[in-house]
């Protein structure tokens, strides 16, 4: 039995995403699992070409319905993934010939589609070649938020909420940084050994690591092959992957050993481990999560670290956490769920996920967490609220909301105590706000509470 090729293996992703709850790189991993034959550089292929599709899907689909005589719609759903992963590398893949897309394209509807369906792609990937420079985008003067939508590859939803919060310059430019694909940056785990040692450990292993720029515990990984976790500086527990805006948060906390520490929606535990890492592994950091599954993993990530100070607790944090922790915590941190916005250039499926009224929703959420996460607050204690996105409903409008309803707990600034190298993230409000085109590095805000 034939083994499959990379390029049917994305094809194989791309139509179970819209049937999975799992994001891709769940899928992905999952493919790869069933797929052991599949070397790195396949890999890192099929990677490419799943994540280069979800990124440009608007505007591939823009394409296509301009040089095909069929309706969108009307073309089915295995046949219209097999025409975006070809064109997208005709477009965007400069290594790969057109020649081979169009034939890989044509292979692969023989195999799935039905006869007709290979005259038509052949046809639609080769009008596609010929009118490449002359594709009728929308007039980026009269139809500006049109033109960003298409060309840029974001639902028109949210190019119209930036701008409007925003501006259209700062908006042109925060598209075109989510549409990067970002560097691998790690953290590197201080209770083992420091930054300049990591580096050097990587080096042996081939593997070129940048200081950040912010970030005092952060590495941007180079050169590197393979997995992430095939290296040796991985496995004995030296690093943590982790962007750099989430390096960034967990240091306004500054916990210490002889504090009551949670983390409250602390997933897989990178915020966790890092507060653990800086009370030196000598208190005891509570993880709070609803999912099950993802404080199992984190329980093993923290073994990998070898941390031993993080207790996992399984509970829903919009319920009475004054129940369940009747004595109080001195720092909490509230790592809310949210639309995801500032992290789009790692995870490109969240454009298609969403949808405006999702921002609302999430935004009462993250409030409702807050007052829980506020009830557990003792007196003088900190509390720092969390989210990887860049609206303002999930942003100040939550905080203002929370402060309306917990007149015993006031906004701190965060300039008061943050080091020099943090200063620039922080606005006049005192909030910490990163964003992708300026500070090259996820789109980040927090804000830090006291209880009076």
């Amino acid at each position: 039995m034939m083994k499959p090729k990379p390029r049917d293996l994305a094809l194989l992703v791309l139509n179970r995403l819209p049937h999975e709850s799992s994001r891709p790189k769940a899928v992905l991993d999952e493919v790869f699992h069933r797929n052991a034959h599949l070397i790195s550089r396949d890999r890192a292929f099929i990677t490419q070409l799943v994540q280069g599709v979800l990124r440009w899907r608007l505007r591939l689909d823009w394409i296509i319905e301009h040089v095909s005589d069929a309706p969108l719609k009307k073309i089915r759903p295995e046949v219209l993934n097999i025409l975006r992963l070809a064109l997208f590398q005709m477009d965007f893949l400069d290594r790969v010939p057109t020649s081979a897309a169009v034939h890989q394209a044509v292979e692969q509807v023989k195999k799935r589609g039905p006869q007709h369906a290979i005259a038509f792609v052949n046809a639609i990937l080769r009008n596609a070649d010929r009118k490449r420079e002359s594709i009728p985008y929308p007039d980026p003067i009269k139809k500006r938020l049109l033109y960003l939508s298409v060309f840029h590859s974001y639902p028109l939803w949210l190019v119209e909420k930036w701008i409007d919060q925003y501006g259209a310059p700062f908006t042109e430019c925060l598209l075109g940084a989510g549409n990067r694909v970002p560097p691998l940056t790690v953290r590197v785990n201080r209770i083992k050994l420091e930054r300049d040692q990591l580096i050097a450990r990587l080096a042996k292993e081939g593997v070129t690591g940048i200081p950040c720029t912010y970030s005092p515990v952060g590495v941007v990984l180079q050169d590197l092959r393979g997995r992430v976790d095939g290296l040796r500086a991985f496995q004995e527990g030296l690093f943590q992957v982790q962007d750099e805006a989430a390096q960034i948060v967990s240091q306004f906390l500054v916990p210490r050993a002889d504090e009551a520490v949670i983390d409250i929606c602390a997933g897989l535990g990178g915020k966790a481990s890092h507060l653990a890492e800086l009370m030196q592994d000598q208190g005891i950091v509570h993880s709070l999560d609803k999912d099950l599954g993802r404080l199992i993993m984190l329980s093993e990530n923290a073994r990998r670290l070898g941390i031993t100070g993080i207790l996992p607790a399984a509970a829903d944090a919009t319920r009475s956490l004054a129940a369940l922790f009747p004595k109080g915590f001195d720092k909490i941190m509230v790592d809310a769920p949210c639309s995801g916005l500032g992290v789009l250039a790692r995870h490109p499926d969240g454009k298609w996920n969403r949808n405006a009224g999702d921002i609302g929703r999430l935004g009462r959420i993250q409030t409702e967490m807050l007052l829980q996460a506020g009830s557990i607050l003792r007196p003088g204690g900190k509390m720092l609220f969390v989210v990887c996105t860049l609206s303002r409903e999930e942003n100040e409008g939550v905080v203002d909301c929370f402060l309306e309803r917990h007149k015993d707990i006031t906004l701190r600034d965060l300039r008061e105590d943050a080091p020099g190298w943090a200063q620039p993230l922080i606005d006049d409000r005192g909030f910490l706000k990163t964003f992708p085109h300026i500070h090259h590095m996820d789109g980040f805000f927090a804000a830090l509470f006291t209880r009076t």
